[in-house]
């Protein structure tokens, strides 16, 4: 009995480390999906027109 025991428990062992692996990766994907998204967001939008309150020669105040 005590065979089949370690043999189940090995298999839980085993699967839920399988399953947390695939959740890992997955996160990863989903967390540089993210990252690349923000990163494309915010580079053209930077530059493209200066602010309303800069002045005519690009400097703040007035």
């Amino acid at each position: 009995m005590t065979d089949e025991n370690e043999k189940s428990a090995r298999s839980t062992v085993g699967s839920r480390q399988d399953r947390l692996k695939s959740a890992l990766r997955e996160n990863l994907k989903r967390r540089k999906a993210q990252a690349r998204e923000r990163a494309s967001a915010a580079g053209p939008s930077q530059d493209d027109e200066p602010s309303l309150d800069e002045g005519i020669d690009g400097k703040t105040g007035g």
